[in-house]
Parts: structure tokens; C-alpha cells; sequence
């Protein structure tokens, strides 16, 4: 399946592609388009101005897309606070961690092209993913 967001990716289109990829679609493919009218009639838009996997309600993309998709995963809902805060910095979330994941995505952004960054990023979420797991089973900060 074909999805489609906006060109010059950044945190929430990265964390998002991550989570169709590990959640909704193994396969997913992505287009990345500079103009929303640019976007493939067979594909699904998310994170663009007015669609249904865009923001909403004050939440990101990232979030949308659990609701949607009625993903319940408590760790990925943890890192949509992350993400949330990464994006909006609207303080509604206690997510220390957010500032740094935001700087590092804008950094790989100005030297890499957005499939490179989904390439990079990908350990980055998925190494996120294992943290918050073992910090919930734990119920605390893993070592």
C-alpha cells in the first residue's frame, strides 16, 4: 500500500512512517510530495493539512494514527508523548527526552534525503519501542 506525506521530512512524518510500518503495514511504501495535490490517487495521506491522518483535537499525526487505527499498545502511547512534544511543544506531556529526538531528526534532515532518514530512524524508534517496554515492565527506568 502506497502512503503519502509531505516532502523534507520531520519528527511526527518520521515517527509516523515508523508506525504504519511496524503496526498497520509491513509493507507500506512512501512518497514523499512538496504539493498535497501531488498526492498519488492510490495512496493514503497522512501528516498534510486536512486529512483524516493528519492533526486533530491538538493531537499530532502520530497520535491520530493510534486513535484510528484503535492502537492500544501503551508503549506506543508513551512515545506519542514523546513525539506529541517533539512536535507541538505545547507542554501537555511530561517528555524530557523530546527536545533531543527533535534536534537529532532535524540534524539527519539537513544532511539526508527522507528515505534516508526513515532508514536512520528506524533503530532510533524501534530502540525507543524496547526502552518504554522494559520501563513498563519494570516499572521503572530500565538500566
Amino acid at each position: 500500500m502506497k502512503w503519502a506525506t509531505r516532502a523534507n521530512i520531520h519528527i511526527d512524518r518520521a515517527a509516523c512512517a515508523w508506525l504504519i510500518r511496524r503496526t498497520i503495514d509491513a509493507e507500506a511504501e512512501f512518497v514523499f510530495v512538496a504539493d498535497p495535490a501531488e498526492v498519488p490517487t492510490d495512496a493514503t495521506p497522512f501528516d498534510m493539512r486536512g486529512v483524516e491522518l493528519g492533526h486533530h483535537q491538538g493531537d499530532c499525526s502520530f497520535e491520530t494514527i493510534l486513535r484510528r487505527y484503535d492502537i492500544t499498545d501503551p508503549v506506543l502511547w508513551r512515545i506519542a508523548e514523546v513525539i506529541h512534544e517533539a512536535d507541538l511543544d505545547d507542554e501537555r506531556y511530561d517528555a524530557p527526552e523530546a527536545p533531543g529526538i527533535d534536534v537529532a531528526l532535524r540534524a539527519l534532515s539537513m544532511v539526508c534525503d527522507d528515505e534516508q532518514v526513515l532508514a536512520h530512524t528506524r533503530p532510533l524508534f524501534d530502540g525507543l519501542y524496547e526502552y518504554y517496554r522494559r520501563a513498563t515492565l519494570l516499572g521503572r527506568e530500565p538500566a
